[in-house]
């Protein structure tokens, strides 16, 4: 029978509670259980795609096209298993289920109320992901902080599934601040009583507490929280904040956290094997260069907004050897007279995705600058686009070159909306979403990267590659390096040359794992360490 365990959070958000689901998602797999992670999220948006980058960070994209949350992300970094669209649940999304049922007649004329039919709807889901997967173990990360009045009905649905699945199949892990003051040098643990106390006044009594510390938490202050919120002392475990995020699970499972949720899940399951994970963390204390990186967006104050492709260059990092550090600059600030200035310290250019028109002239400027200066550059959905349009200009002499997003009335649109976007008015999950193929031409650094003639990458967008400048940018020597199977779509466009000059409609970010860089960014890494040696 599957296992369920619900992460909660208490006292302030940005606790991780992601990373504490996560990385208990890796120490179970490592124990030989099939692990399946979701997340459940309060607020009232059917999904995270029309919400603004400012407001929610990334949206990460599914193999099968759902856009979700971001934590998902960092469940398929550490557990390494693709999710889908049950791993991500909205209250926007409960309440459209339901209302449209309500319409169908699938009710038969009874009163829709929260119960049970709200949290009717939300336990069918959280049951799904598991019968979806054959997982042994479902975890389930409840957004929010406990006492929001929007996490109410998701509270009672995993109360009512405790009861339902049994309490022995199920597994309550609460993550809370205690903080730690200075001027008496001390922890305080009462935000953490209330919490919990909060947590049980809805009839929910945690199991675990992940106690979430800056400095090591005392054994006595350890032993205070287990009395006063009825856990076993074992069961209170600090997360600590560690240098290197994927340290994470080890830093848990030293508190045993793996051996204590089989415990108290009756699981009889092997010890962790973390023998691939710890060779990983062996490979990133053992970097010894440093490469610099320059992300050019438009969201660079809220590094959140590029989490995968942060993460990702990490990876490419911990597999060539180098620590990657990252110079965040706003596009609108880079021009022809600013970006020698901005970005000739950096070994390579990057140029991330995004939606409209702010910033777009400054991304320009700095492909060109990448382009004519001989540095390494990778585009990533806008950033190919970007691409396309620099070389357009620089090439064909199309001063006016642009994307029809940013110029809808403009003369040469290289980037125009895809034929099957124009009709659409709603804006949310329309975009080209999810898996697509991609055949790689070969002699190009694109099949050198991934050493095959077809791959599968993950999108999301509305615009593309314009078909009719197709042949006059091919005669201007741009390269149509990768292609959807019937060749009508063009996926990735690169500059040939000495240096690595890159551009892909797709989001290969999205795939990259810490023990397995994406291709792609492990080759941009690379020679952006090339460039440090040769060009210097």
């Amino acid at each position: 029978m599957t296992k369920y365990i619900f992460v909660t959070g208490g006292v302030v958000s940005g606790l991780g509670k992601g990373i504490t689901a996560a990385s208990l998602g890796r120490l179970l797999k490592s124990r030989g259980l099939k692990v399946a992670a979701q997340k459940l999220d309060p607020y009232i948006n059917v999904d995270p795609g029309t919400m603004s980058p400012y407001q929610h960070g990334e949206v990460f994209v599914t193999e099968d096209g759902a856009e979700t949350d971001l934590d998902l992300g960092h469940y398929e970094r550490f557990i390494d298993e693709d999710l889908n669209k049950y791993s991500n649940l909205t209250t926007g999304k409960v309440y459209w289920n339901v209302l449209t049922k309500e319409r169908r007649g699938e009710y038969l004329g009874e009163t829709v109320q929260v119960i049970p039919h709200i949290t009717g709807e939300i336990k069918s889901f959280i049951y799904s992901v598991g019968k979806k997967t054959d997982a042994d173990i479902v975890i389930t990360e409840i957004g929010g902080t406990t006492g929001d009045i929007e996490s109410t009905p998701f509270l009672e649905a995993i109360r009512q599934v405790s009861i339902e699945a049994g309490r022995e199949n199920c597994l309550f892990i609460h993550v809370t601040l205690v903080p730690y003051i200075k001027s008496s040098g001390e922890h305080k643990t009462k935000p953490t009583q209330h919490s919990v106390k909060e947590l049980q006044s809805v009839g929910i009594m945690p199991n675990i507490i992940i106690a979430r510390v800056d400095e090591p938490l005392e054994e006595a202050n350890r032993q205070k929280i287990a009395l006063f919120c009825n856990v076993k002392p074992d069961c209170v475990i600090e997360n600590l904040t560690v240098p290197v995020l994927y340290e994470a699970p080890l830093m848990l499972e030293r508190s045993h956290l793996s051996d204590i949720v089989c415990r108290e899940l009756h699981l009889d399951c092997p010890p962790c094997d973390l023998t691939d994970w710890n060779e990983m963390l062996a490979r990133i204390a053992a970097r010894r260069r440093s490469v610099n990186i320059a992300i050019v967006g438009k969201y660079t104050k809220l590094h959140d907004a590029y989490l995968s492709v942060m993460e990702s260059l990490y990876h490419a990092g911990y597999e060539t050897g180098a620590v990657v550090h990252i110079k965040w600059v706003e596009a609108e600030e880079v021009n022809p007279y600013t970006a020698d200035d901005i970005l000739r310290e950096c070994d390579g250019i990057l140029v991330p995705g995004g939606f409209g028109d702010r910033g777009i002239e400054g991304m320009v400027h700095a492909a060109h600058y990448a382009r004519t200066q001989g540095k390494p550059y990778f585009g990533i959905c806008l950033g190919m686009q970007i691409a396309v349009i620099e070389y357009a200009r620089s090439m064909l002499g199309y001063a006016d070159a642009n994307s029809s997003e940013f110029d809808p009335v403009g003369a040469h649109s290289v980037i125009d909306l895809m034929p099957d976007q124009k009709a659409l008015d709603e804006k949310g999950g329309t975009m080209r979403l999810g898996r697509y193929p991609c055949v790689i031409m070969p002699g190009t650094r694109m099949a050198q990267a991934y050493g095959a003639e077809e791959v599968s990458e993950r999108h999301r967008h509305r615009y593309e590659f314009n078909n009719e400048y197709r042949t006059a940018l091919r005669e201007a020597g741009l390269v149509l390096a990768g292609t959807s199977p019937d060749g009508r779509l063009v996926e990735a466009v690169e500059v040939p040359g000495k240096r690595f000059y890159v551009g892909v409609q797709y989001h290969p970010e999205f795939k990259s794992r810490p023990n397995r860089a994406h291709p792609l960014f492990r080759a941009f890494v690379a020679d952006a360490l090339r460039y440090q040696d040769e060009d210097k």
